[in-house]
């Protein structure tokens, strides 16, 4: 009887202000191959995440070989993402950038402590594109969409992830509603963004 093959896991659109916060990491089984999650302090897992963001620096801060940081700048803060050699074509990405331009990424989150004990979020890219503006806009509008629902829908009693959230994070997740009206206001700036933000208008912010 042949195994089936695993199916990919979603990836999730966050914004930079909620990543940098999911700070914890779980697996639900103890397989070794098991998929490791992040808890998202909204209420949702993610094992890979999708972000789309301004690409402003890039640094190899390889010692022994080529290991590849760039930073992303979306509306409501920074991404880090780290590619080496077992990301080839992401590395190459970052090699050959040209910053500033606009970038979407799939990957996954990782977490590391640091000495003085707090925890970094940074994401290992499984792909890195350049996009347009009008990409990176309804990225916006529809990241401020599932982040509403996701707090619209929290609820730290009936759920098994809100309630995971409410337990290891302290911040309300009425918080993220803030981050999507600073993320919508960001685009009321930009000419370009004429439909996207009559659009974000249909949010009810």
């Amino acid at each position: 009887m042949s195994q089936q093959a695993p199916t990919r896991e979603v990836a999730r659109r966050v914004f930079a202000a909620e990543f940098n916060d999911a700070e914890y990491t779980f697996k639900e089984s103890e397989d070794e191959r098991a998929p490791q999650y992040v808890l998202l302090p909204s209420g949702e897992r993610a094992n890979r995440v999708f972000v789309v963001g301004t690409l402003t620096e890039t640094e190899d801060v390889g010692d022994d070989s080529e290991y590849w940081r760039g930073r992303i700048v979306d509306p409501t803060g920074t991404f880090y993402t780290y590619a080496g050699q077992y990301q080839p074509d992401a590395a190459a990405f970052l090699r050959d950038a040209e910053p500033p331009e606009y970038v979407a990424v799939v990957g996954k989150p990782r977490t590391y402590e640091t000495d003085d004990g707090s925890v970094n979020v940074s994401l290992r890219p499984e792909s890195i594109t350049a996009v347009d503006a009008d990409t990176r806009d309804r990225w916006v509008v529809e990241t401020a969409r599932r982040t509403l629902d996701r707090v619209r829908a929290f609820d730290a009693e009936t759920d098994e992830y809100d309630g995971l959230a409410a337990e290891e994070y302290d911040a309300e997740p009425e918080r993220y509603r803030d981050v999507v009206v600073e993320a919508l206001e960001s685009l009321d700036d930009d000419e370009r963004s004429a439909d996207a933000g009559s659009e974000a208008a249909e949010q009810g912010l």
